[in-house]
């Protein structure tokens, strides 16, 4: 396709004017929040997701997602700027559309492109010429061009001469009060150089953040997972150093602080109970999953997913040794979580390593309980478990309290004064100390 054809100019102008009508496929944590900030900045959006429940609630402005201000989705949907949908038929009337579906990992620890492919292949059936697709689902690199491009163009139309491919990760971390949807800078790579060009143009228009152009989609899939493992595997080294450390008798999280003095060549990372979310546990084993294609074993990789898989039996392990010097057994005893989101200040519970302590505790035979100011319900073994407010007489009950999410929330002076044993493993009493009345033990 000549460059500046008739059918780039008239999308890119639509793009320019505002004019284009702009879809969201997948309204999740990722989904949601682009939706709101394509229509906060004056495109008509319309949400498209399976789960009816999930659509019934942004046409009624309800809000589900922690991120997002409940009063901007409420205007928006007033507004009729964005609206919602299980219909697929609908695609025929947009412009643009972002896909922002789950990517799993099954069992064998592969990839489930599954909810990848059913969204192209609907978007396909109603693909017309002029229109861009953007794969924001973090993924394999090869994705956008070998599922995503194929399914598109059995609509009979070509990729880079009648519609627009890109690929741009997405770039969601819940909870962060300085970096959201609108001011993080984003990746964008299309098929073509049109394809690129026409995504980045969108994405200017909406968000606050840089767009760094890159020359394809496969380079914008592996940046995305690069970012994630750069992280898990750190995570991985802090996580190594506080087992090590624990056995030297020496503070981990002094060690940090001091090292962190450095202002080049170091970067804080800090351990924990173990990995939890969407992304860092999940991601990098898409690249293993990816690299057995080409002949090679990553490694590091998978050492550092097998370091992080073991915290959370570690942590309770520390449990058992904690409570042996009160003369306790760990079974029977009374344990009280606080906290079972993966992290701090957010409701969100997907892979949280906590999940994964009660399990251990299940089998040690404890009986434990969780407050989380955040979470009012959660699923466990099949059940639904709900969490308590924190009180003193929660805190007094208890054998030992073990802060697993370090949420703001939290009032620390109270637990600092009333916990008679406290195992932090986030070193979230730090500021504290003194008002420490019982035994105080750090990860």
């Amino acid at each position: 396709m000549e460059k500046n054809s008739p059918i780039f100019n008239e999308l890119y102008n639509k793009i320019n004017d505002k004019e284009a009508v702009i879809a969201v496929v997948g309204l999740g944590y990722v989904g949601l929040p682009l939706a709101v900030e394509k229509a906060k900045s004056g495109y008509k959006v319309i949400g498209f997701d399976v789960q009816k429940e999930r659509v019934n609630q942004v046409n009624n402005g309800e809000n589900y997602i922690g991120d997002i201000i409940d009063e901007e989705l409420t205007e928006m949907v007033k507004k009729g700027q964005l609206t919602a949908t299980t219909d697929y038929a609908k695609i025929s009337e947009v412009d643009a559309v972002a896909i922002c579906v789950p990517t799993p990992l099954d069992s064998y620890m592969q990839p489930d492109t599954s909810y990848v492919e059913k969204s192209t292949a609907e978007i396909s059936k109603y693909l017309h010429e002029g229109m861009l697709v953007v794969l924001e689902s973090t993924t394999y690199p090869g994705t956008t061009e070998e599922i995503v491009k194929p399914l598109l163009e059995k609509s009979g139309l070509s990729c880079g001469k009648e519609f627009f491919v890109a690929y741009s990760p997405e770039r969601v971390d819940p909870g962060n009060k300085q970096f959201n949807t609108k001011n993080t800078p984003k990746v964008v790579g299309g098929i073509t150089e049109e394809c690129t060009e026409i995504a980045a143009a969108l994405y200017r228009k909406v968000l606050e953040g840089d767009v760094h152009e890159v020359s394809s989609p496969a380079i914008a899939e592996m940046e995305k997972i690069y970012e994630n493992t750069f992280r898990h595997i750190n995570i991985a080294l802090a996580n190594e150093m506080a087992i090590l450390c624990n056995k030297m008798g020496i503070d981990v999280w002094e060690v940090i602080d001091a090292a962190k003095t450095k202002p080049y060549g170091f970067m804080a990372f800090y351990p924990g109970p173990g990995l939890g979310g969407h992304c860092i546990p999940i991601d990098p084993f898409y690249l293993t999953w990816k690299a057995r294609e080409f002949n090679y074993h990553t490694r590091l990789i998978e050492l550092a997913g097998e370091i992080n898989n073991t915290m959370p039996e570690f942590v309770v392990e520390r449990m058992m040794k904690i409570l042996n010097t009160e003369k306790k057994s760990l079974n029977g005893s009374k344990v009280l979580l606080l906290g079972v989101a993966y992290k701090k200040d957010i409701d969100d519970v997907r892979e949280s390593p906590v999940l994964e302590i009660m399990k251990e505790l299940d089998k040690a035979g404890a009986d434990w309980k969780v407050s989380d100011p955040y979470v009012t319900t959660f699923k466990h073994s099949n059940s639904v478990v709900e969490t308590y407010s924190l009180s003193q007489d929660l805190l007094e009950e208890a054998d030992i309290v073990v802060l697993t999410t370090d949420h703001s929330d939290f009032d620390y002076s109270l637990i600092a004064k009333k916990a008679p044993v406290i195992f932090d493993t986030r070193n979230a009493l730090s500021k504290h100390l003194n008002e420490v009345t019982g035994k105080y033990y750090k990860l």
